[in-house]
């Protein structure tokens, strides 16, 4: 009976390290790899939350209401605050195009969110001292027709540090957040799913704080109470933020995403006579989970299908490792490709009237 008990308890080496090591290319803070039962899922991923609550109350709060700042503060005629209103909207929506290339090749998500934070509550600090420091007021008196131009200066500056915070998070955080899960465990990845409606969750309850109860604030007390809210708010979750470094899971910028596109898109190209495999899923080339030291392998996908042409493999498949990575790419390479352009998409949906930003 006890050697039966025995069997049940045995456990592969493998196996074991698995379950007590995170091995999808994640590091703890201290550059080891990650340890499971210390680092990543819920453990992490509420302090994740907390800042995108953050940040979506403070954007929504500023954005509902900037035009009518513009016109009644400012005393801009409505032509004029619209088109300044669209000219920040415009660089709000780019932001993140940059904010993202700069997470992927160089700083990595977690410095990235780390210094847009510190940005955007930069840009929420010069908002709250443009109201209150008397050099800084819109008027030296409660009536003006025009204010002062340090106050206008002070004010477009704090909104456009805003926008570049902005460019920073929207790339960057989910991204981070969802890094806490491993797709290669069941349970996290189930909870994975969870996150997702939990991060959903907190992004609403910062719009609807933002447009209800921030714009209640500006109409009802007066604007500079608002952005001491905000203020506040924001340093309150970047110190929350930085609170859960011990138990986020890191992972290290891959490098510029611009060559392995143009490396995919020329051996596309490259390969455009040849006639399309008749089963892709199979066919086309990919290398051995076992040799993937950064990121994971993904699943072919039906979209864009002419860059699947980049990953056929000619001649013989035991030379296939030393072909330049200019003529042959990997269904991964590809499906990566895809997910930037779906990216580009959906940011220019974004950008259309009616869209939410």
């Amino acid at each position: 009976m006890e050697r039966k008990m025995e069997k049940r308890m045995e456990v592969e080496p493998g196996e074991f390290d698995e379950m007590k090591w995170v091995y999808d290319s994640s590091v703890d803070h201290k550059g080891r790899v990650a340890l499971r039962a210390s680092t990543g899922s819920w453990k992490a991923s509420f302090f994740i939350i907390a800042i995108e609550f953050s940040e979506r109350l403070s954007y929504f709060g500023i954005a509902t209401s900037l035009i009518l700042y513009l016109t009644k503060v400012i005393h801009q005629d409505l032509k004029t605050a619209a088109r300044n209103v669209n000219y920040w909207s415009g660089v709000t929506t780019l932001m993140p195009l940059f904010g993202g290339f700069l997470a992927d090749a160089y700083l990595g998500r977690y410095s990235t969110v780390f210094a847009s934070s510190i940005v955007y509550l930069m840009g929420l600090v010069l908002l709250t001292l443009s109201w209150f420091l008397p050099a800084l007021r819109p008027c030296h008196t409660s009536m003006c027709t025009e204010p002062r131009k340090v106050h206008e200066l002070v004010f477009f500056l704090a909104i456009y540090l805003i926008s570049i915070g902005t460019g920073g998070h929207k790339p960057s955080l989910e991204s981070f957040g969802a890094d806490q899960f491993d797709d290669d465990h069941p349970e996290e990845r189930r909870q994975k799913m969870s996150f997702f409606n939990w991060w959903s969750c907190g992004l609403c309850s910062g719009v609807i704080l933002g447009v209800t109860l921030i714009v209640y604030v500006q109409d009802y007390v007066n604007w500079g109470v608002a952005d001491i809210i905000l203020t506040m708010v924001m340093a309150f979750s970047l110190l929350i933020f930085i609170i859960g470094r011990p138990f986020y899971r890191y992972r290290s910028p891959s490098g510029s995403p611009l060559t392995p596109m143009l490396q995919v898109l020329v051996a596309a190209i490259s390969k455009r006579k040849l006639p399309y495999p008749s089963n892709p899923a199979v066919e086309l080339y990919e290398v051995p989970k076992s040799q993937i030291a950064n990121g994971r392998l993904l699943c072919h996908t039906e979209k864009l299908r002419f860059l699947d042409k980049a990953a056929i493999l000619v001649g013989d498949e035991n030379l296939a490792e030393k072909q330049s990575l200019w003529k042959l790419a990997t269904v991964t390479k590809n499906i990566q490709r895809v997910g930037v352009a779906d990216y580009c998409e959906a940011k220019s949906d974004e950008g259309s009237p009616g869209a939410m930003v």
